[in-house]
């Protein structure tokens, strides 16, 4: 190990790599701080040229290798583990957006750009890239790639997978697979960019993408609604997918027990509606150039039919941009006010969309039940049929050991129930370390096996991001 670090320290100098604890501590644990590791240092290469030439000397050392972007995912996919013989990756030095393109549509930029920069970026040309989430001011596109991370406006442009037109990554032997230039149509065999694509680093380091941007938003309208149940929000999200068409831009649920829990968590959070409903809905629609002038206008004319046909209790529009952005604030704090609640376990998962109300309705009673003193609660992206399902503990004095044996076991049954509703036990997160038993255990057989075989050819020592997903 110490012929290897002095090796890697010529070539990446020493703002490239140290084990200084104090500056690898900090990237040893995941940010939501379940998974704590050990690393034998920290890398961070300045291009993809320096990585590339790192991989090929871990690969001759066998030393297993860890890539990390904002240090924010979900699953604990990017912290070593505690063996200490891991080299942490990092990608963040690996920050510059090489191209814009304006007439294509295109923005070619490496792993290491934070989500909120490459909005900005595209901003200033009057372009937009179509995929937000709330850890974005820390997220990198590497991050985005690896996990292939959705957020809210899933429903209209699909998660990473459908923005990434081009891909630049190196693999465990240390070869450079380039292909950022996109293609309308190329049968040139697999579509090895897609392989790479929500693998989380165990096939590969993204080091750069070309993604997809879209004109700029010049106007929207965001609603807040009041509904009776889940299943009136699916006939209202059909309704407005045919009335609004490609401008319905974001659907968000939520129960009012979420909208109790916002207010008492951030007390300057004032609920859109008066009344209390059981559920309650965020749209956003949208328009450019070419409709924002009657943008307002349609969006009134859609809600006013929406009461005529009795598909909503009641509803309001944003009458402003600062109006319509309190309004996402309250559905952007959900998660940290369930969080001060106090004890859950927490679950993303997805099921076919048009089953998604009848499975909360079912299920949430049915854990209830199993587990007297719990709360289920539901909230999150009902167009894509991703919900974040948390089951809230109720008062305990041992966090620690209700999430080491009621949790767990609560978790396995509603990992259970979703693969009987024929979904998924990660929609949007990753399986990291966090799901990657679960995943084994309730996983289709043949597609593990696929899984292994593709891992087994493209890393045979098994040192990328080992322990993860497979």
């Amino acid at each position: 190990m110490s012929t290897f670090y002095e090796e890697a320290l010529a070539l990446l100098g020493a703002r490239g790599i140290t084990q200084d604890p104090d500056l690898v501590s900090p990237w040893l644990t995941d940010w939501r701080g379940r998974f704590t590791g050990r690393a034998c240092a920290l890398a961070s290469p300045a291009d993809t040229a320096e990585l590339a030439a790192l991989v090929k000397l871990c690969a001759h050392h066998s030393v297993p290798i860890v890539p990390q972007g904002g240090n924010s995912g979900m699953s604990g996919g990017a912290t070593p583990d505690e063996s200490g013989t891991s080299l942490v990756v990092s990608l963040r030095r690996m920050n510059a957006i090489r191209e814009i393109a304006v007439e294509a549509r295109q923005i070619t930029c490496e792993a290491g750009v934070v989500l909120q920069t490459l909005h900005e970026a595209a901003e200033a040309k009057d372009l937009r890239f179509p995929l937000t989430l709330g850890g974005k001011g820390s997220a990198t596109v590497g991050g985005l790639i690896s996990t292939n991370a959705g957020g809210s406006q899933v429903l209209r442009h699909g998660s990473m997978r459908a923005l990434v037109l081009g891909l630049e990554a190196v693999l465990a032997d240390g070869q450079v697979y380039s292909a950022l230039t996109p293609l309308k149509k190329d049968n040139r065999g697999f579509d090895l960019k897609q392989l790479l694509i929500g693998s989380e680093g165990t096939m590969g380091i993204v080091t750069a993408a070309t993604l997809r941007l879209l004109p700029a938003v010049a106007e929207r309208v965001v609603i807040w609604a009041g509904l009776p149940s889940l299943a009136a929000a699916r006939t209202l999200l059909l309704f407005l997918a045919d009335a609004a068409e490609n401008a319905l831009e974001g659907f968000e649920v939520m129960p009012q027990a979420s909208i109790d829990a916002v207010v008492e968590h951030m007390p300057s959070a004032r609920p859109p509606l008066e009344g209390r409903h059981p559920w309650h809905v965020l749209i956003e629609i949208v328009a450019d150039g070419s409709g924002a002038s009657v943008l307002r206008e349609r969006c009134e004319a859609i809600m006013a039919e929406a009461f005529e046909n009795d598909l909503l209790d009641d509803a309001v529009l944003s009458a402003n941009e600062a109006q319509a952005e309190s309004f996402w604030l309250i559905r952007e704090t959900v998660p940290s006010a369930e969080r001060a609640r106090g004890p859950a376990v927490q679950h993303d998962i997805s099921v076919p969309v048009e089953k998604m109300p009848e499975f909360i309705d079912i299920t949430a009673p049915m854990i209830e039940a199993e587990w007297p003193g719990t709360e289920a609660i539901a909230f999150g992206h009902l167009g894509d049929g991703n919900v974040h399902y948390h089951i809230i503990a109720p008062s305990v004095t041992d966090n620690a050991a209700w999430q080491k044996n009621e949790g767990k076991a609560i978790s396995r049954r509603v990992h259970d129930l979703v693969a009987q509703w024929g979904g998924s036990i990660s929609a949007e997160h990753g399986i990291g370390q966090l799901k990657r038993d679960e995943l084994e255990r309730l996983g289709d057989p043949v597609a593990l096996s696929v899984m292994r075989a593709v891992k087994q050819a493209l890393d045979p020592k098994g040192l990328l991001n080992p322990g993860k997903l497979i």
